[in-house]
């Protein structure tokens, strides 16, 4: 679960998350000129919200970019250059905690499986079975002294340990150190150059139209509905659900009450018309007589 919300706060580069990690960092950097790439650095200060090497790679290509490779001596002065920067108000002495402290970064150097590497007398041939998961075929390397040592340790993290007392390589800063792929640490995600986006998606049949008005682009991203396909399916909101649950089920007893209702009504009537035909002279017409006038004459 925690490993779930490291990777939902690192793609979404909240400010806190709700086992309290913190990310300091997390927007996309690009400097220089179009052609250099981008860089994204996620770190987290709550320790048990950090992601393991596949995580971290996950959550990097689910926001189009890939695990950091490095590809020369600049590019690493460069990184080095960006982590010195989020760490300076910790260096400077600011209590709010906004700068980044201890924590190593994995990077998308990993080793390529090998059985006959970890076999006594072939340590040799382990540092060259190193490989970047973008496809990237650089040799450089930058490892901290004694690395790799290979055995169960196949991927690769940057040292990033300020605080720590230097080792028989100097401080734990920035070199590289081979570790387990289960171990939870930060990462830093990398991203094509500006100019090959831009290239990509002018290339790409159906590109963005800039003669188009918004809305009108809005419509082409749209797909067109389907007739053939199944239609959405609808969810029925509280009073609909009122209707399906409540009042439905109740027809079929109004239903009934209604007939009976009037079937009594039916056998009142019945019982209130004579059933015997009436004759001539038992007729309910009433002849009316006027009484006689002073003059004898009767009407």
């Amino acid at each position: 679960m925690r490993a779930a919300v490291g990777i939902l706060c690192a793609l979404t580069f909240l400010v806190s998350c709700s086992h309290g990690a913190r990310v300091v960092s997390g927007q996309t950097v690009c400097q220089g000129t179009p052609e250099h790439p981008c860089y994204k650095i996620a770190y987290f200060r709550d320790v048990s919200s950090r992601v393991a090497f596949r995580e971290a790679q996950h959550a990097c290509d689910m926001d189009g970019g890939s695990l950091l490779s490095i590809e020369n001596t600049a590019e690493q002065k460069h990184i080095e250059h960006l982590l010195q920067e989020l760490s300076v108000s910790t260096s400077n002495g600011d209590t709010s905690g906004s700068g980044i402290t201890d924590g190593d970064f994995w990077i998308g150097l990993t080793r390529v499986e090998d059985e006959t590497a970890q076999e006594p007398g072939n340590f040799a041939s382990c540092p060259n079975l190193y490989r970047w998961t973008d496809g990237c075929v650089s040799q450089f390397r930058n490892w901290y002294a004694d690395e790799p040592s290979c055995g169960g340790e196949a991927c690769v993290v940057m040292y990033h340990q300020p605080t720590a007392l230097a080792g028989p390589g100097g401080p734990y800063l920035y070199q590289w150190n081979d570790d387990r792929c289960n171990m939870k640490h930060n990462f830093i995600c990398k991203y094509e150059p500006e100019s090959y986006l831009v290239k990509v998606q002018s290339d790409t049949p159906g590109g963005p139209d800039v003669d188009l008005s918004s809305e009108e682009q809005e419509e082409r991203r749209t797909p067109p509905i389907d007739q053939d396909e199944n239609p959405l399916l609808i969810m029925p909101g509280p009073s609909s659900m009122l209707l399906i649950y409540v009042i439905i089920p109740t027809i079929p007893l109004l239903l009934l009450i209604l007939v009976a209702s009037g079937t009594c009504c039916f056998q009142m009537l019945s019982k209130s018309t004579p059933r015997t035909k009436t004759s001539i002279n038992q007729s309910t017409l009433w002849i009316s007589k006027t009484p006689k006038i002073d003059s004898g004459m009767e009407v």
